[in-house]
């Protein structure tokens, strides 16, 4: 079991607040999730099986190569950007 202390510093750190009784609720499921987990580990010769992370075969899934087809001078990248500094883009400060 997950200790509700726990479960609220997980929350503070994903900052998140949630009311009391939620704790509780969550605190329920995951002790329903872990008897599912240790039901699924109960199954004779489970550990024979890869577990899978997509239930479907993935065909179409490839990268291309990285091939340089056109470049850009550092003058045309600059073109459109409302304020350069320095050869850079400046951009509004977003961290306090």
């Amino acid at each position: 079991m997950i200790p509700i202390e726990k479960l609220k510093e997980y929350a503070n750190l994903l900052m998140f607040d949630m009311k009391e009784s939620e704790y509780e609720t969550l605190q329920n499921e995951f002790l329903v999730l872990f008897k599912q987990m240790d039901l699924l580990g109960s199954i004779d010769g489970i550990e024979k099986y890869t577990p899978i992370d997509y239930p479907f075969p993935l065909e179409n899934a490839y990268l291309r190569k990285d091939e340089v087809t056109m470049k850009l001078s550092k003058e045309e990248a600059l073109s459109n950007s409302k304020d350069v500094m320095d050869d850079e883009i400046k951009v509004p400060k977003v961290v306090e």
